[in-house]
């Protein structure tokens, strides 16, 4: 268990520098609502991810026994979605992977907590690092039970850094939100800069893995 929260834990770091979740969180910090609605954001935001998390979960380990016997066919889909990765690495170049995407219309906490869940589907590239750290928890062969408790000790640690967005506005009023976009400022740009690494480094290795198929029959040993 300790060797697995060591090799997650980075995973987390990089995780939690998502532009979308937070400006979209300081977006609602400067409504009629700030700590209620900025909340809600999050909250809505964490339990989809759990729910997805806990899906990709279930999912892989049903397919585990597919993967180990692989077609062709299935090698031609990883080829098009390396070349994706590849072709959205050199998309978000200019500086487009921490394009915001707030909440439009009036803001309540239930469109909030809605708005929070599908931050999910728009962030969906800083999804990667998550992804890893299920294969992860996956690898380590764990019980149901403790799996699931990373899981959730995972999302929660996700979390907390961003529950600073409501309580700096609770403790400081309307002072708080020119320091938090500050800091959206400094975690856009390090995403802008991380992003097409990381779309990178996923489709050299989807490449990597089909063309040593085609070559030799096996993919890439893994696990």
């Amino acid at each position: 268990m300790t060797d697995l929260l060591v090799i997650i834990f980075p995973m987390l770091l990089v995780d939690i520098l998502s532009p979308v979740l937070l400006a979209a969180m300081i977006f609602a910090a400067g409504s009629a609502r700030p700590v209620l609605n900025s909340g809600a954001i999050l909250m809505g935001h964490t339990l989809a991810y759990l729910a997805v998390g806990l899906l990709i979960s279930y999912g892989v380990d049903a397919l585990a026994e597919r993967f180990e016997h692989p077609r062709p066919a299935d090698f031609l889909f990883e080829f098009l979605l390396g070349l994706a990765c590849l072709y959205g690495a050199f998309a978000v170049c200019g500086g487009s992977a921490s394009t915001e995407h707030n909440p439009k219309g009036e803001l309540t906490p239930g469109s909030c907590l809605l708005y929070g869940m599908v931050i999910n589907v728009v962030g969906a590239p800083f999804a990667l690092p998550y992804v890893a750290v299920i294969s992860q928890i996956l690898d380590a062969e764990l019980s149901l039970t403790a799996s699931m408790t990373v899981l959730l000790g995972y999302n929660v640690a996700y979390a907390a850094p961003f529950t600073l967005v409501p309580l700096s506005v609770l403790a400081m009023g309307d002072e708080a939100r020119p320091i938090l976009e500050r800091v959206n400022g400094w975690m856009a740009r390090g995403a802008d800069l991380l992003m097409p690494w990381l779309l990178f480094a996923l489709g050299l290795f989807l490449l990597t893995d089909v063309a040593l198929y085609w070559l030799t029959g096996e993919p890439l040993p893994i696990g």
